[in-house]
């Protein structure tokens, strides 16, 4: 009797626990269950539903985005030279070859033959007339530019402006009715928003991939390679680009333009997660430029500031606080801010209305605007904050509009002979080449740094103005004349220009 009743407590704990586990295993997913409609949402889910437990909106859908912007986008290709033979030599250094490969948008045909070096990107029509936005790098040293738009339809295309600084171009096609992107706002780009990279990535037709927008104001240093007045401050994504996208749109989920795709962080040369646009708010203006004025219309506040890349020591000595600003370290006597109450040991913090923290994001803001151009600028001082009006000026000191010229060619940075030097050297005035970077001098002459030009192809420049003036008239060909302080004897560098 004893073990009857042990058994029977047995088989009932026994189907009991067998209950249990069936019915929890079916509300755990394992079979199909009908829920009851009134189970509510947990309220730690609060934040991401609104107040009746449902999605705030639609899933992102890129479909009509993507549709307004591939007709648009271009393919870009250019041939450089005609008579070029290799006969395996070294090339010249490719100054993106750090971040993209040193092939990275040039297929080079095997050597000993005499053919042209080729090189493919992409564009932005950006009129209906033809006018197309592309990277400086992607058509440099181009002797043809052929667009071919996403209709299959080719052109060969006119280069009407371009600007290393900016790593921008500017292209003309004959056409009419083309389709053309919108503008959008970049400074309205916020990190974590949805984007679009549109090209032709690896001579590939059309492409679209998606990605968020990860970071603002970065700066790689590529610019400083083409340019002694760069110009950076990359919209940083992780859409997917690779070679051949260079040139080509980012765009807001509505299909708005809101940068110019140019360059990748990659240690192999393809595509390895992160991938940086030109902001379009830069892009406007440095267009607008190369349309009305022939060349940039650079606007400066007049000050040496501490960069974001500086080291912790570096900060220390100069006593750096974090979150200020832009920190400046010394104001030009002839610059915008010279007068302006702005002194070494202020923090920049807004332009215009626009909060800055770091200096990048100034230069792209202060690059939105020309010479004779009135700002706002706030900066503050043992925490206080004040504010005050500046006009703009240009490199040289004046509120000019600098006229189109072959300055920017020669790859280096001139200033005004200071009045006593001049004295001092015997001359009325002259133009100091400060620095030689990449461009017509460093490549034809052995000029070096501190050589005073005071003559121009036999014409008298005192100052930098005079000049600019002198090489306004689109010469080819330019004889400078000039001396180096403390040498006897006066030298003579002739130089071939675009």
């Amino acid at each position: 009797m004893k073990l009857k009743q042990v058994l029977l407590v047995m088989l009932v704990s026994g189907l009991t626990t067998g209950a249990i586990l069936y019915g929890y295993g079916k509300w755990n997913g394992r079979g199909v269950v009908m829920q009851p409609s009134n189970i509510q949402t947990p309220s730690n889910y609060a934040g991401f539903f609104d107040s009746n437990n449902q999605a705030p909106g639609a899933l992102v859908d890129f479909q009509q985005a993507a549709q307004s912007t591939t007709p648009a986008v271009v393919h870009i290709t250019t041939v450089i030279g005609r008579d070029q033979a290799s006969n395996n030599l070294p090339r010249r250094s490719n100054p993106f070859a750090d971040i993209f490969g040193d092939d990275f948008f040039k297929e080079f045909e095997s050597p000993f033959r005499s053919v042209p070096q080729r090189a493919s990107g992409s564009g932005v029509i950006v009129s209906e007339d033809g006018y197309i936005i592309t990277n400086n790098h992607v058509i440099e040293e181009a002797t043809e530019i052929k667009v071919t738009l996403n209709s299959k339809k080719s052109y060969v295309a006119k280069l009407i402006g371009k600007d290393p600084s900016s790593d921008l171009a500017l292209l003309k096609i004959e056409g009419k009715g083309l389709p053309f992107l919108l503008y959008g706002n970049s400074d309205q780009i916020r990190i974590g928003q949805w984007v679009l990279a549109v090209g032709y990535p690896l001579n590939l037709e059309t492409t679209v991939t998606a990605g968020i927008v990860s970071a603002k104001a970065r700066t790689l240093g590529l610019n400083a390679r083409k340019s002694n007045t760069p110009i950076e401050s990359f919209i940083q994504t992780d859409a997917a680009v690779n070679q051949g996208n260079s040139g080509g749109a980012l765009v807001n989920a509505n299909g708005e333009l809101v940068g110019i795709v140019s360059a990748i962080a990659s240690p192999t040369g393809a595509y390895a997660g992160y991938s940086y646009a030109i902001p379009v708010n830069i892009v406007k203006k440095i267009i607008n430029d190369l349309l009305e004025f022939g060349t940039v219309q650079r606007a400066y506040l007049g000050i040496s500031y501490l960069p974001e890349s500086a080291p912790d020591a570096e900060r220390e000595k100069v006593g750096y606080k974090e979150g200020q600003g832009v920190l400046v370290l010394d104001v030009a006597k002839d610059g915008a801010l010279s007068g302006s109450g702005i002194t070494k040991g202020d923090y920049i913090s807004k332009v215009n209305g626009v909060k800055v923290t770091t200096g990048s994001e100034m230069v792209e803001q202060v690059a939105g605007y020309k010479p004779g151009d009135k700002i706002t600028v706030n900066y503050t001082r043992n925490g206080k904050e004040y504010s005050t009006q500046v006009t703009l000026k240009n490199r040289s000191g004046s509120y000019d509009v600098v006229k189109s010229s072959s300055l920017e060619n020669f790859g280096a940075e001139f200033e005004t002979l200071d009045a006593k030097k001049a004295k001092e050297y015997g001359v009325r005035g002259g133009v100091v080449v400060k620095r030689i970077g990449k461009g017509a001098i460093d490549e034809q002459t052995r000029m070096r740094d501190g050589f005073v030009i005071y003559k121009a192809n036999g014409q008298e420049v005192k100052n930098l103005e005079e000049f600019s003036a002198a090489l306004a008239s689109g010469q080819k060909r330019v004889m400078l004349e000039g001396f180096y302080p403390g040498y006897e004897g006066t030298y003579q560098y002739p130089i071939e220009l675009e």
